[in-house]
């Protein structure tokens, strides 16, 4: 399927968050050293793709963000979950192109899910004739994900996706909790840092690392409990609060402490994929008043 098989009206162009949600993409991949994940660096604890793979997965998905904005915007008037309803099609045949591009590998998922629905939430706003700025888009997001958990995950039929057997099993609620509580993992845990450490003087590299390490510590990150279980997930929760509780712990030896992490990750097999994703979404956040 291609965005014009989809697309029953004009193309709306909404350039701003529609480019800043590639653009947190792109800062993802590139930002090295991150424990466990693809960066320029190396694959992580990854075997089946790499950083030129990352790459060619963003610019197929790049595209389609002006369209999440797009069908944000004509059903602007209309109840938020139509908003969802209209968007699944963009975020399912984004997917594909996503496949596409990657062979069959799923590198961005997660962050096709959390970005479109920025994006979608700013066509919402955009069209209501309400300001766009971070408290007004995580409430949109969490208004269009209303009752998703409830929906998706808490119902006694058959298990059909990796995200519904970890919530049968550990009752975690991953991506869908996420975006229902407005992302709030990222405004407690993600903003305030990133703040913090732009403030100190920190460079944006620097800080988006630190951004990571703190959602890695506070997110019950699913990507790692589906790869090392809950001993798995605890054990890279408490090593990433480990590593920022050291203070004056800065440059050349925060680096190597992350490229020793790294190292400890691969040996266990430990993917922070849904910390990364909501690094992507505090990138994009930040581009945007307070």
């Amino acid at each position: 399927m291609t965005i014009s098989a989809i697309r029953n009206e004009p193309f709306i162009h909404e350039l701003n968050i529609a480019e800043l949600a590639a653009e947190g993409m792109y800062r993802e991949v590139i930002l090295t050293p991150k424990p466990g994940l693809v960066d320029r660096h190396n694959n992580g604890s990854h075997t089946d793709m790499d950083f030129n793979l990352f790459m060619s997965s963003i610019a197929a998905i790049a595209p389609w963000f002006a369209l999440f904005v797009a069908k944000g915007r004509q059903t602007a008037k209309q109840e938020p979950r139509q908003t969802l309803l209209a968007i699944r099609p963009v975020g399912l045949a984004c997917e594909q192109a996503m496949f596409r591009a990657t062979g069959g590998i799923n590198t961005h998922k997660g962050g096709i899910f959390s970005l479109g629905l920025f994006c979608s939430a700013a066509g919402r706003l955009k069209g209501k004739g309400e300001v766009i700025n971070r408290g007004a888009l995580c409430r949109e997001v969490s208004l269009i994900c209303a009752g998703m958990v409830s929906r998706e995950l808490k119902h006694n039929g058959d298990v059909k996706t990796k995200g519904e057997q970890l919530f049968r099993d550990y009752g975690f609620t991953g991506a869908r909790g996420e975006a229902e509580s407005g992302f709030a993992t990222v405004r407690i845990h993600g903003l305030p840092v990133w703040e913090n450490a732009i403030n100190a003087g920190y460079s944006p590299e620097e800080s988006l690392l630190r951004v990571l390490l703190s959602l890695m510590a506070h997110n019950p990150d699913t990507n790692i409990l589906a790869r090392g279980d809950l001993k798995g997930l605890r054990y890279a929760q408490r090593y990433a609060a480990r590593i920022l509780r050291i203070k004056h712990f800065t440059g050349s030896r925060f680096r190597q402490a992350l490229l020793n992490m790294d190292n400890a990750f691969i040996a266990r097999n430990l993917s922070p994929g849904g910390s990364a994703d909501l690094l992507a979404v505090t990138w994009l956040l930040a581009n945007f008043p307070a």
